[in-house]
């Protein structure tokens, strides 16, 4: 009896032991199971090579992320302030200065920077190719003004970074670049002055990366964990987006480097680096420099007026598309092959404006400073066959270049009054046209609306009595 007992606690004892290294088995079997789950989702905190970062269950952390995205909006709706279509010129990089260049931009403002696309933000960020960056200003530290000497057009001014970049914005609407200049300048206003302050919304960028608070700490948590000279290194990386205040400095120090060693203009001329040009130029430089005394450009726009344009309504009034006519005269500046019966040029307003630009734009007027007062006499005498005289004689007396120059221009707008019937400019709009432009002042003083008047007038009379003036000059 007392052996069959001890047979079945034996029995007993094996099956309960088999159970129990089934059970031990089975829970090891699901802890793998599990294990193999858990490390094939991905983290989205990099860590450093060699550490281990227990993995966190999918189903909880896309649970984070749904939260996240409910409650955060992303960060460029948060911070898009204004944004539209402006005029952009960039006339200085990190100090070193650039041509103006002016080009139609699609400018976006938010609480830091702006971004310049060259359509709207939408179909820019579309047609964009991967990895390519919109051009950004920072505006954390910048200084926003007014700059009417930086530019003959009206309404510009300019915003400067702590890096040494220079931008000009520019619109014909007054309110519009009003209402943007101060948009610009209270995001400026309101982020700190010290440059090395810390970009905005930091930490819900930190949150959205992450996607969870739980990874932030236990990102934390590694850096505190790592040794000294990983953790300065790390830092530096995390932070050196913020170090612009010894940026600024090195930029300082390289800029005055180059001003005490950089080489002179006629040297840089000679080596070729440096092309002379021809917007901005004085006339008498063009001339010599073409071995002429008209300039090139100015025979080529006028052939090409005279061949497609006279007929055109408010010619010489309208104004063409200012991009286009920056890249004609960036084209002409640098001596390219100059077609315009390319269909670039297709807008003759593009070329009659190119044309007004290049003499506006020269250092001293077609009618030169030294001879501004003895016109204005000559077209206040009363008698017109003595204000005549006196004007023949005063254009005698200008250099070759000018009187040339003067001698072709006129003569090339008879041929715009001969067709007023059909463009509209008489000689009274063409001298309001080419008054200022051609016949101004060294010194502008109170007497500017004066002034104006008899500009407008002897452009008139040269017009009128083209013939008389110019009939003893050779041809």
């Amino acid at each position: 009896m007392q052996k069959s007992t001890n047979s079945d606690t034996s029995v007993e004892t094996l099956s309960s032991t088999r159970q129990g290294t089934g059970a031990v088995q089975m829970r090891i079997k699901n802890a793998n199971s599990h294990h193999d789950r858990l490390s094939q989702s991905k983290s989205m905190i990099l860590t450093d090579v060699g550490k281990v970062t227990e993995p966190i269950s999918r189903h909880r952390r896309n649970h984070s992320q749904h939260v996240l995205k409910d409650v955060i909006p992303p960060l460029e709706q948060l911070m898009v302030e204004k944004e539209g279509y402006l005029q952009k010129a960039k006339i200085a990089d990190g100090g070193k200065k650039l041509r103006k260049n002016w080009s139609t931009s699609w400018i976006v403002l938010s609480s830091r920077k702006i971004e310049f696309f060259k359509e709207s933000k939408q179909q820019a960020l579309s047609n964009m190719k991967t990895g390519h960056k919109p051009e950004s200003v920072d505006l954390c530290g910048a200084h926003i003004e007014w700059a009417k000497e930086k530019s003959s057009r009206k309404n510009v001014f300019q915003i400067t970074t702590v890096s040494g970049n220079e931008f000009l914005l520019q619109s014909d609407i007054d309110f519009i670049i009003l209402d943007w200049f101060h948009a610009i300048k209270n995001a400026i206003d309101r982020l700190p002055k010290d440059p090395d302050c810390p970009p905005r919304n930091m930490d819900l960028f930190k949150i959205q990366r992450s996607s969870s608070t739980e990874l932030l700490s236990h990102y934390d948590s590694d850096i505190k964990e790592q040794k000294p000279e990983h953790r300065k290194s790390l830092m530096f990386r995390l932070h050196h987006s913020a170090s612009d205040t010894s940026d600024k400095n090195r930029v300082k120090s390289r800029l005055k480097k180059f001003i005490t060693r950089r080489p002179s203009l006629k040297t840089l001329q000679e080596k070729g680096l440096i092309k002379d040009q021809i917007f901005g130029s004085h006339l008498h430089t063009v001339c010599e420099r073409e071995n002429s005394t008209v300039p090139r450009f100015v025979k080529q726009c006028i052939e090409a007026v005279e061949k497609r344009g006279l007929d055109v309504d408010g010619i010489y009034r309208v104004s063409g598309n200012l991009a286009t006519i920056q890249k004609l005269r960036f084209i002409v500046n640098q001596e390219e092959q100059l077609n315009l019966d390319d269909s670039q040029w297709e807008d003759i307003h593009v070329v009659t404006g190119a044309l007004k630009m290049f003499f506006r734009e020269l250092p001293e007027p077609l009618f030169p400073y030294s001879f501004f007062e003895r016109f204005l006499e000559a077209i206040k005498k009363q008698d017109n066959n003595i204000r005549i005289q006196t004007m023949k004689s005063l254009i005698q007396q200008l250099p070759p270049p000018n009187r040339d120059t003067m001698k072709v221009l006129f003569g090339h707008l008879t041929k715009i009054v001969a067709k007023a019937s059909k463009n509209l400019m008489s000689t009274q709009s063409l001298g309001i046209v080419f008054g200022p432009t051609l016949l101004r002042s060294e010194n502008e003083t109170g007497n500017m609306a004066i002034h104006m008047v008899y500009q407008n007038q002897i452009a008139e009379l040269m017009l009128s009595e083209y013939n008389k003036i110019f009939g003893l000059q050779e041809d």
